[in-house]
């Protein structure tokens, strides 16, 4: 097996509107560089072979946190290290620190970037599922314009979005959880910081009569590409969330998956069997944080 990249050029522009030139010269051969983490292990076992390699990192503005208009904006080159620990995503949009724990180590952490992750869409990552179950948007640039992509819409398949050539994630607007509402993130590994074999991402919202008011759940880890559980959301809704409708809504959990992986890590059997346990840790969690 090859450990050494294909042949590329490399280019480290200084402005997003040079990366975007460049990446709109070159189309499907380029490929924009972020953190890395992924990337690099693809090129160095050739399951990428770009003939350019367009460098993000002197790119000013990208790297911004800024919270506006009910929503905290986040810079595509945001490190991941950055959001475990920043006060605003803490206050904000607590599942997604919360998410980022289990992101690898530290050390990939303080390179790996949330554009990157995303962009990169691997159906085992928490941050598709995080930005699936709070209804994140992506803003995206090429050099015929910006557009904003829901993140319902976002996530196509496995390492596939809907990002079209020469288009550049370069922020993702997360809402601001309202006051009260609860959370949870739970996955199942061999190993704290491998890829999950299942995990679930739930916020709850307490109405006024003491019932679940709202209700997401999304799964990542057991299909080709983040799912929202609805089952589990409709089961919840309207409902006194004690123990038993708690168990009861986890139980539909795999009902969401229509195409399960199955790989030498765990078949697709067993990460049916094991979604349920991670929807029911993960709404419980989010129950409890929320006051039922």
């Amino acid at each position: 097996m090859a450990m050494k990249p294909a042949a590329f050029a490399y280019e480290r522009p200084g402005t997003l509107g040079e990366a975007l030139e460049a990446l709109a010269r070159h189309g499907s051969d380029a490929r924009p560089l972020a953190g890395g983490q992924s990337l690099v292990p693809m090129l160095s076992l050739r399951l990428a072979r770009p003939a350019l390699l367009v460098d993000l990192g002197r790119l000013a503005g990208l790297d911004e946190l800024v919270v506006r208009n009910g929503a905290v904006e986040i810079g595509a080159m945001v490190r991941q290290r950055r959001l475990e620990r920043d006060p605003l995503v803490a206050q904000h949009v607590p599942v997604l620190a919360a998410a980022t724990r289990y992101v690898g180590h530290p050390s990939i952490r303080n390179r790996g970037t949330l554009g990157g992750s995303l962009a990169h869409a691997d159906p085992s990552a928490e941050y598709p599922a995080v930005a699936l179950a709070v209804d994140a948007e992506m803003v995206v640039r090429s050099a015929r314009g910006e557009r904003t992509i829901p993140a319902r819409d976002f996530f196509l398949g496995p390492f596939t979005t809907a990002l079209a050539e020469g288009e550049l994630l370069v922020a993702i607007r997360f809402p601001a959880l309202p006051a009260g509402a609860g959370w949870g993130v739970e996955e199942i590994a061999r190993r704290h910081g491998d890829f999950a074999l299942a995990g679930a991402v739930a916020v709850l919202e307490r109405g006024p009569d003491g019932t679940c008011s709202r209700a997401s759940v999304a799964l990542f880890g057991v299909a080709t590409r983040p799912l929202r559980a609805t089952a589990v959301e409709q089961a919840l809704v309207g409902r006194a969330l004690d123990s038993a409708t708690l168990r009861e809504a986890a139980a539909l959990a795999a009902d969401a998956i229509d195409e399960p992986l199955s790989d030498v890590h765990g078949s697709a059997t067993y990460r049916r069997q094991i979604t349920p346990v991670v929807v029911r840790r993960a709404i419980e969690a989010a129950a409890a944080r929320a006051g039922f």
